[in-house]
């Protein structure tokens, strides 16, 4: 009887110690940021074909899965005007926190902060940001990555960045993401943020109100899975305009780059 408990003890020690040293390779300091709880995993990220950028000075900002009464739906991704110039964009991020699954919201600021390690896509490969850069008061669109419209002229193309990630977890944590942040981005991460504007959280929640994009009801499928402005445009997963003409597009047939989200 004593081996067998003996025996059991060990057992227990090395599946905790085993479970402790997984449990390492994910990011857990950042609790205290979560603005949403939800105790259900949020589903895969979708594949789609970025709209093209309506004009100098938007800045993209990928879709995400967000928790609400019907359960998690998809709001699409979306090119969003800067409040200031030289602001990059840090995505919003999942992350499970050993009981439940915890959201973050996104935020502008001077650097890219971490953001799970999730791979958005469209130059946010789960960490860094590869869609562009800020030069002299103007933002230049790296086309290698990003779809623009003809009405846009600061480009370059560096198709080195490019990367092609299979990988379509949309959070931080076991069955997701392991992926901790490097020093850079807990730096990024106490740097002053300017919060989404309110165009953009009406955004958000206008698109919790639209059934097509609960993922309990299109299986991971939504209607909608972006926009070219918030109000705007809409187009589906090929990135075909869907619901009417498109309205604040920009100008003609894109420029190289931008294809699927990956």
């Amino acid at each position: 009887m004593k081996k067998l408990l003996i025996l059991f003890t060990i057992c227990s020690i090395a599946a905790t110690a085993a479970y402790s040293q997984q449990d390492d390779t994910y990011y857990k300091d950042d609790e205290s940021t979560v603005t949403v709880k939800s105790n259900v995993a949020p589903p895969p990220l979708p594949d789609y074909v970025q709209p093209p950028c309506p004009g100098d000075g938007y800045l993209w900002t990928p879709g995400y899965w967000a928790w609400g009464a019907g359960g998690y739906y998809w709001v699409p991704g979306v090119w969003i005007m800067p409040p200031a110039v030289d602001l990059l964009w840090t995505p919003g991020y999942w992350g499970f926190y050993g009981g439940y699954y915890g959201w973050h919201v996104g935020y502008w600021g001077p650097h890219i902060g971490y953001y799970g390690g999730v791979a958005d896509g469209f130059g946010y490969y789960g960490t860094g940001f590869y869609g562009g850069r800020w030069e002299g008061g103007h933002f230049r669109y790296n086309t290698a990555v990003w779809r623009v419209g003809g009405g846009v002229h600061n480009v370059y193309n560096d198709r080195s960045v490019v990367r092609n990630v299979s990988v379509h977890a949309s959070f931080n944590g076991p069955g997701g993401v392991k992926y901790r942040p490097s020093g850079g981005e807990v730096g990024a991460m106490h740097e002053n943020h300017t919060p989404m504007s309110q165009a953009h959280v009406a955004h958000e929640t206008n698109m919790g109100g639209e059934k097509t994009q609960f993922h309990a009801a299109t299986n991971g499928h939504p209607a909608v899975h972006s926009m070219s402005t918030p109000g705007g445009a809409r187009f589906n997963a090929g990135g075909h305009a869907v619901g009417g003409a498109p309205r604040g597009g920009g100008g003609g047939g894109a420029h190289g780059g931008g294809g699927g989200r990956r």
